[in-house]
């Protein structure tokens, strides 16, 4: 099993992110080594200019042990977790950072904070999380949606969740991304439900999303593998071609990005979309290298967005 200390920041994210100026960052929580350790390589990748926000003396403890000189960084005293993701998501409402970065938090304290209508970071569209994996020897990213924020989403929170993922990938340079809406079968079963959902997702998106070919109910096999589509004799115009994976559950979404992770070495980024600011949410256990490919990810959307998109 691959240890997640192994895990490289996909090249490819960090070269489109290369040439924006820096996210200012709001980091939560970051008096971590690991928080710290994924704080400066974003900083020295040029992504982000970080104020962090935690117990200073645990941050600049932090700092020396990896030799980081923090002078130049604003730091945020705050007493506990709850704290730091309010304050964070303060300084984001009132436009004092461009990104929140969720450091050592409890995602759910972290989420409640950036939710609560006070700090005015909802814009009318629903939050969804994205994860983009990236594995070694396979040749182009996997996004999964949504595996770490909406527990079971009804119908209306599922097309936003397909039209966040369609547009991460647009921001990513895939004009027409392959999305497959994913169950256990190919065909609507009562006894399946997740197929259903994926039907009628289906049916609605044929009518409302252009600018990608969405396909479900599909079964992970024929999503992404060509030869499996081929032996069942299935034919569906994105068979085997999924750029994205739209899971009917946030257990299914977990498990299939974990697995990834801890069995084939991927790189985990992961980004939560439709807030006013970009929000880099990963597992406290990640790797630097899952927050720095967050990171890229959050300047790529933020700079795109500036750009009318």
């Amino acid at each position: 099993m691959p240890r997640t200390s192994d895990v490289q920041c996909p090249p490819a994210l960090l070269e489109a992110a290369r040439g924006f100026a820096p996210l200012r960052t709001a980091v939560v929580n970051a008096g971590t080594d690991v928080v710290l350790e994924s704080v400066r390589d974003c900083v020295e990748a040029g992504l982000i200019e970080p104020l962090l926000i935690g117990d200073p003396e645990d941050i600049r403890a932090g700092a020396d042990k990896l030799g980081w000189d923090i002078s130049a960084f604003a730091i945020d005293v705050a007493v506990d977790e709850e704290d730091a993701a309010a304050k964070g998501a303060a300084h984001a409402g009132a436009g004092r950072v461009d990104a929140i970065l969720k450091g050592h938090v409890h995602t759910d304290v972290f989420m409640r904070a950036v939710l609560d209508k006070q700090y005015a970071l909802r814009t009318g569209r629903r939050f969804s999380h994205v994860f983009h994996m990236t594995a070694p020897g396979h040749g182009k990213p996997l996004f999964i949606s949504d595996g770490a924020l909406n527990t079971h989403p009804d119908l209306e929170t599922r097309k936003a969740i397909l039209l966040n993922a369609v547009d991460l990938a647009h921001a990513l340079g895939v004009a027409r991304p392959h999305v497959a809406l994913l169950s256990a079968t190919e065909e609507p079963s009562d006894a399946i439900p997740s197929s259903v959902e994926a039907a009628e997702l289906a049916a609605w998106a044929k009518d409302n999303v252009r600018q990608a070919v969405v396909d479900g109910p599909v079964a992970f096999d024929i999503a992404v593998s060509a030869e499996a589509a081929q032996i069942k004799g299935i034919a569906a115009p994105g068979a085997g071609q999924a750029e994205i994976i739209i899971v009917p559950d946030i257990v299914s979404g977990n498990a299939l990005f974990k697995m990834m992770v801890h069995f084939m070495g991927a790189c985990a980024a992961g980004i939560v979309l439709g807030a006013k600011v970009p929000i880099l949410l990963t597992s406290r256990s990640d790797p630097p290298a899952a927050r720095l490919a967050s990171a890229a990810l959050a300047v790529i959307m933020a700079n795109r967005s500036d750009a009318g998109g």
